[in-house]
């Protein structure tokens, strides 16, 4: 591995937070709960396993530093460790119930079985009901010897501020594309091209683009999500509805479609403002010619408005209304054109 990424425990980028916790461990001063936030595939729950190796490996290549080769190191980064308790909703979106914080208070009354720390990580915590939220309070506030809670969420302000007070902060964010390109070269040998457009679609989150390289029916999706926007745009009404009838059932999928298409609506809002920085700065670098043809034929305040009706409609979604309505208030303020 590049020694940089070993400096840093092998995540790309977030080497402030690393030395952080690596004082804490040195220092004997850890805390009780550490909260670790940014968007999802910037790195938080690597990061969070990182640290939980550095805690319980028996072995570490020196201190605070996990050789991440031992039984115990592989384990933690399969989330199969007996001290290592995971607790999240039962899928992506879905809720975090008290009764699963109520199982978890139970475990970590029980002292560590092999390791010096039992720990518990509680990820994509801004899906806590309330009532889980509150729940965990009591062994955020009077936690059990030997025990560390590693939280992960977007951002402290979608959580309790009693929750969040109780917390070590770490507030991670992306790189830029740039050095999460050279960073997926150096450190897991990805092609130049490749790497250079994978992270730019994932916006510098290296975890998100080694998704993507993974994942090659993740792509071939976004290329399908590109594709129909691009049919909708000429599209007369009654196609533009009937797409919003058959898509708004899938809602699984939805939010990705939205968030997708969100990118490329800033890029072409970049293209129009600033066409000089698209090649540092969009998202969807594959798609370069189109989003300069739609650019020019579109002002700024008309992108603008693209783009707030895409957020207005993931807001909404959030809200649980109903998606074939908000879908259908979308395609009406889409513009109607031609991408050639």
């Amino acid at each position: 591995m590049d020694t940089s990424l070993a400096d840093t425990w092998g995540l790309l980028g977030h080497g402030w937070a690393v030395d952080l916790l690596r004082q804490h461990i040195r220092g004997e001063r850890l805390r009780h709960a550490y909260l670790f936030t940014g968007q999802r595939g910037v790195g938080r729950r690597t990061l969070a396993l990182r640290f939980a190796q550095a805690l319980n490996c028996p072995q570490p290549l020196a201190p605070a530093q996990p050789c991440r080769l031992c039984r115990t190191c592989k384990q933690i980064e399969r989330m199969q460790y007996a001290d290592l308790t995971i607790v999240q909703a039962e899928q992506e979106g879905g809720t975090l119930k008290i009764d699963q914080i109520r199982e978890l208070q139970r475990h970590l009354s029980l002292t560590p079985y092999e390791g010096r720390y039992r720990l518990a990580l509680l990820l994509r915590f801004e899906e806590a009901h309330p009532s889980a939220a509150n729940a965990l309070l009591k062994t955020l506030e009077e936690p059990p010897p030997r025990v560390i809670l590693l939280l992960t969420a977007e951002s402290a302000e979608t959580l309790l501020p009693t929750v969040v007070s109780r917390c070590e902060v770490l507030r991670l964010r992306p790189l830029p594309p740039d050095s999460a390109a050279e960073g997926l070269q150096t450190g897991w040998g990805l092609p130049p091209d490749e790497a250079r457009l994978l992270a730019h679609i994932a916006n510098g989150r290296p975890g998100f683009a080694l998704t993507l390289h993974q994942d090659a029916a993740r792509l071939e999706q976004r290329t399908h999500w590109l594709d129909r926007l691009g049919e909708l745009l000429p599209a007369n009404r009654v196609e533009r509805f009937a797409w919003a009838e058959t898509t708004a059932k899938d809602k699984d999928t939805l939010q990705h479609l939205l968030l997708t298409w969100l990118s490329y609506w800033r890029d072409v809002m970049l293209a129009v403002s600033d066409p000089a920085r698209t090649q540092t700065a969009a998202a969807n670098l594959d798609r370069a010619a189109e989003i300069a043809a739609l650019a020019s034929r579109l002002d700024l305040p008309s992108a603008h408005r693209s783009v707030a009706a895409l957020q207005r409609t993931l807001a909404l979604l959030d809200k649980n209304v109903n998606a074939r309505l908000a879908l259908e208030v979308l395609m009406l303020d889409l513009p109607r054109l031609r991408l050639t």
